[in-house]
């Protein structure tokens, strides 16, 4: 006899399969679109992600068999790809919340593009299995995403909405700061405003009327 789940009808369940399948489907159609509209994107869909996640029910497996995968290594990687060409040289990101830092005291290098892939992998393994409407199976893909997210790629979420903020933002004051290099203007010294022979512009005590000397300029303006 099938388990039956009443978890999978709950309201906050049918609210994180709609972010889930718009953050999926943002993330196949992101190929054409400029890092700063991806980003900006990236930046107000992440959060709600994680937020619909968080405030699932609590959900236990019921089945015997576990689901079907559905994203392969090669959907993944042409995603990554994808991905890493509209990052470009703004994919990298330096990580301090990861493992590997028990055994280092330096940041690890990590890329944004990756731990999108990563996140999609396990939402989009969700989502195929969830408009299969088989009740037991759409309660253990969900089962199985609650927990990846609580172990896996909660923790990258957060990661990476960090580094896509610091690209958003630092991008913008690297660009205000070229601008500013661009258009500054250094006032001459003025000690150097002339250097004809026999000019006492600067002595403090100047009170010549020597040609040549310009003391007074100002005061005949």
């Amino acid at each position: 006899m099938k388990k039956e789940s009443q978890v999978i009808f709950d309201r906050n369940v049918v609210e994180f399969v709609t972010v889930a399948a718009e953050f999926c489907k943002f993330l196949e159609q992101a190929e054409t679109m400029k890092r700063d509209t991806f980003v900006d994107t990236s930046l107000k869909i992440l959060p709600l992600l994680y937020l619909k996640t968080a405030m699932l029910p609590e959900t236990e497996i019921i089945g015997d068999e576990a689901p079907e995968s559905y994203v392969t290594e090669e959907t993944y990687e042409v995603l990554r790809i994808n991905l890493a060409g509209i990052l470009a040289e703004k994919d990298d990101y330096l990580d301090v919340f990861v493992q590997d830092m028990v055994y280092s005291d330096q940041p690890i290098k990590k890329s944004i593009s990756e731990d999108l892939a990563d996140i999609y992998q396990d939402i989009k393994d969700f989502i195929f299995v969830f408009q299969l409407g088989l009740n037991e199976t759409m309660n253990d893909s969900l089962a199985i995403c609650q927990e990846n997210f609580g172990t896996l790629w909660g923790q990258k979420l957060v990661n990476t909405l960090r580094a896509l903020h610091d690209v958003k933002y630092n991008q913008e004051e690297e660009e205000e700061e070229v601008g500013n290099e661009e258009g500054f203007y250094e006032p001459s010294d003025d000690n150097d405003c002339c250097e004809e022979e026999g000019c006492h512009c600067h002595d403090d005590d100047c009170h010549c009327h020597e040609d040549g000397c310009h003391c007074h300029d100002d005061e005949l303006k």
